[in-house]
């Protein structure tokens, strides 16, 4: 082939160049048994990571691209938007980077660390993009971004970047074969309380529930044919103080049907804590309505 002629090349220098810009932020993060993930720096004395392949030790080593070994305390974790940060013992100084405004097919590059905190590279494109969505553990998520890219365990928590260079998200493993980036404006705004609260403050009722069959006399009535029943209820729990009792079966709250645990967790999502709602459901064959105040959860 004539390299002259070769339209590749071109393609092949943009990568690198992307590369050679954004290693400085990847690090390795290990622990003592030899085993490692990635993560990056966000700010000089703040780095992220994806909180489900961060154990419960409380310091970890972190390795740098150039090969520089320091000591990292995590400060904070959130499983429901999968960010947890940490605090390295000696500031990683590394240029900012903007933010990405990620496009169905725009190519993306994930980057990670290799256990000696060399730079390894995902290549593809971005496969989707939803709108904000709400994790099984409560979290509340800008976008829903995935990526036709295949990915390691070892490689989840790195950045994402796009053709510029600007960041994407930070990259985890989904549903099995699934990849996504935890959009930037997520990051943004979680990682900050992590920081000084080390938790994220979100909603709470104080119920356990499992999903039930409405029962069929009261089927037209309720509106709907799946609901939740509530199993327990946290003692002097936002619940238990509107006069939700153990055996109630929940419809709606604020006129959201319940057919699973989403549609509560939405509700309860941190900007609403505080609120009234209302809450419908059936109790000795009757349907009745109860008003309960969001709490936090503990």
């Amino acid at each position: 082939m004539n390299l002259e002629t070769n339209n590749l090349q071109p393609l092949s220098q943009a990568i690198e160049a992307i590369v050679a810009t954004a290693k400085d932020r990847v690090v390795a993060i290990r622990n003592a048994s030899h085993r490692h993930t990635s993560g990056f720096v966000w700010q000089p004395d703040v780095i992220v990571a994806s909180e489900q392949t961060i154990g419960e030790r409380d310091e970890y080593e972190i390795v740098t691209a150039d090969g520089r070994s320091t000591r990292a305390q995590i400060i904070g974790r959130d499983a429901g938007t999968n960010i947890l940060v940490m605090r390295p013992s000696e500031r990683i100084d590394v240029s900012p980077s903007s933010p990405a405004l990620p496009r169905i097919g725009g190519l993306v590059l994930a980057l990670a660390a290799n256990f000696d905190g060399t730079t390894a590279v995902r290549v593809g494109a971005v496969r989707s993009v939803g709108d904000r969505w709400f994790s099984r553990a409560g979290g509340s998520i800008d976008q829903r971004i995935t990526l036709d890219i295949r990915l390691h365990r070892t490689e989840e928590g790195g950045p994402v970047v796009d053709a510029a260079g600007a960041l994407v998200g930070m990259s985890t493993l989904g549903r099995p074969g699934e990849v996504l980036a935890i959009p930037t404006a997520t990051l943004t705004r979680v990682v900050p309380q992590l920081v000084a609260n080390g938790r994220v403050a979100r909603g709470w009722l104080g119920v356990a529930l499992q999903p039930i069959a409405v029962p069929d006399a009261l089927v037209d009535q309720a509106g709907q044919r799946i609901a939740m029943m509530v199993m327990s209820i946290a003692e002097h729990g936002p619940a238990a103080k509107a006069g939700v009792t153990a055996g109630d079966i929940l419809l709606t709250v604020d006129s959201i049907a319940l057919r699973g645990m989403r549609q509560l967790v939405a509700r309860l999502s941190e900007e609403n804590i505080g609120q009234s709602v209302e809450l419908r459901l059936i109790r000795g064959g009757h349907i009745i309505k109860l008003a309960a105040q969001i709490g936090i959860r503990p």
